[in-house]
């Protein structure tokens, strides 16, 4: 919860001070009165209201103030907003310039502020709410990338009658490819290793069983 305390000579202008200290809409700041204001006699004695005004953040707003203060500590311009919002979940969108440091290998560094982000906005929250964090739209232009690798690994497949493994992905981008090979005859998916070294293989699909046996190409 973020509050403060201010004083005005009425009640609505240190509701509005106090609004604007903590950067908020008017609207959404809730107030206590501390002390009410006093006019005295003949201006002798007057004192101004005192309020403690304050704001319960939604979990996206915590999200993205959590980003802004990382990138704010880390000395990185750049436009954070809430892209999406609803119970379930938001997307927290990032955009500037030189952002690929924040990026990572194939995201990593992003989907480890992705995580914190998430962490934060659900700290003492009883249910999960989910938060994306994209930067530069690196997450649909890596989707369409997997996307293309997974059709053209599918007809090598195809071609050379034999299985194909790939690099080793998180669960996001392994969902990918289950997905789009899916939609492709002839060929079939699963996964092997574990953790960080968890990858798929493309393989041909045996008319005795959609599946190979060792993997689940239903998990991501």
């Amino acid at each position: 919860m973020k509050e403060t305390i201010v004083y005005g000579k009425t009640v609505a202008l240190a509701l509005k001070r106090g609004a604007e200290e903590l950067g908020v809409d008017e609207s959404k700041a809730e107030y206590e009165v501390l002390e009410e204001p006093k006019k005295g006699f003949f201006g002798v004695g007057t004192s101004d209201a005192k309020l403690r005004v304050y704001y319960q953040p939604s979990p996206a707003e915590i999200a993205a103030d959590f980003v802004k203060n990382l990138l704010m500590n880390m000395q990185v311009e750049a436009d954070v907003s809430i892209e999406h919002e609803d119970a379930e979940g938001a997307s927290i969108a990032v955009n500037g310039e030189g952002l690929g440091l924040l990026i990572g290998r194939h995201g990593d560094v992003l989907d480890a502020v992705q995580h914190l982000a998430g962490l934060a906005a659900n700290h003492g929250r009883s249910g999960y709410y989910r938060i994306t964090v994209d930067i530069e739209n690196y997450r649909a232009k890596r989707a369409e990338t997997l996307r293309q690798l997974a059709r053209r690994m599918a007809e090598k497949t195809l071609r050379y009658r034999r299985s194909n493994t790939l690099e080793p992905m998180n669960a996001y981008e392994r969902r990918i490819i289950h997905t789009e090979v899916q939609g492709i005859e002839g060929v079939t998916t699963y996964s092997i290793g574990s953790d960080a070294d968890r990858r798929i293989v493309i393989a041909l699909e045996k008319k005795s069983k959609s599946r190979e046996d060792g993997g689940d190409s239903a998990e991501a």
